[in-house]
């Protein structure tokens, strides 16, 4: 895995993707990567489904890199909204066509039987994950839920909130710290 570049590198490389340079494409994906990869899996339940939308991603990031401009956003934010429109539009198509078949397949079937034992524990932590996020501040449940459930980046969690960037990473971080606590029973 290569080492994070800095915001100005991963621009330069966008810019020079905006201008059909491969080299540059290559080395951008192999930068951003991964985090794409993990906002689309936030919001895709299927690894297949997510790893065609992480495509669908490069692919528009690709033919609209030249239209990139560093003054609106960070690269990673550019590209994460991408990523995450993306995983949208791919869960969104997935459930069309499912509702769209006229009898469900057996496979359907077998995925809306749950196990007793597995749903009994599933909706006790649940329940104590929600039990948790009651805890906290109405303001910070709802940016949690907003960053982790819906798969909102720090800059959009910034505008909803008018904080700081660095201010939602650190409201973040302890709040996670706080839910680790209460489901560990340790609060």
């Amino acid at each position: 895995m290569s080492k994070p570049r800095p915001l100005q590198d991963l621009a330069a490389l966008l810019r020079r993707a905006g201008d059909e340079d491969r080299a540059a494409f290559d080395a951008l994906y192999e930068c951003t990567a991964a985090k794409l990869f993990g906002v689309i899996c936030r919001i895709c339940d299927n690894r297949e489904l997510a790893k065609e939308a992480l495509q669908e991603s490069y692919l528009t990031i690709w033919r609209n890199a030249k239209l990139y401009d560093v003054e609106i956003a960070s690269p990673i934010a550019w590209m994460a909204r991408i990523a995450r429109n993306q995983a949208i539009d791919a869960r969104r198509r997935r459930s069309e066509q499912i509702s769209a078949r006229s009898e469900p397949s057996d496979e359907d079937v077998m995925s809306l039987e749950p196990d007793p034992e597995a749903a009994l524990g599933q909706s006790e932590a649940l329940r104590r994950l929600t039990m948790c996020l009651d805890a906290l501040p109405a303001d910070r449940r709802d940016m949690v839920l907003l960053a982790y459930y819906n798969g909102w980046s720090r800059e959009e969690l910034s505008d909803r909130f008018v904080q700081p960037v660095n201010t939602v990473k650190t409201i973040l971080r302890r709040s996670l710290a706080l839910l680790r606590e209460c489901l560990d029973g340790k609060n």
